[in-house]
């Protein structure tokens, strides 16, 4: 495949992502779409690293810590979106003002 298909692919999964990220109001879609813009830089670091150096491995092994990052964020985020859940009875970004009791 050649470079620019895939970055362009890349760009346009990033474009998505962001525009997600920005337009949503539930939270668990705002990470979805987080998620994807991450899974956008991963796809532009191993092309990146096989287009340049194919014998080295760093695009894909950076791209691995980025996968276990993105996991652990993931984890983290869907954990303290239950508890939002739990204490407020919604997801919506709009709605869960926590300073305020």
């Amino acid at each position: 495949m050649m470079l620019e298909h895939v970055l362009l692919l890349s760009a346009y999964l990033f474009s998505v992502g962001l525009y997600g990220l920005i337009t949503s109001r539930n939270m668990v879609r705002a990470l979805m779409c987080l998620e994807l813009m991450l899974n956008a830089v991963n796809l532009n670091l191993v092309t990146f690293s096989d287009f340049f150096d194919s014998r080295q491995l760093k695009g894909a092994i950076f791209s691995v810590f980025v996968i276990v990052i993105a996991a652990a964020e993931a984890a983290i985020g869907l954990a303290i979106v239950s508890s939002i859940y739990r204490n407020r009875k919604s997801t919506r970004i709009n709605q869960s003002n926590l300073l305020n009791k």
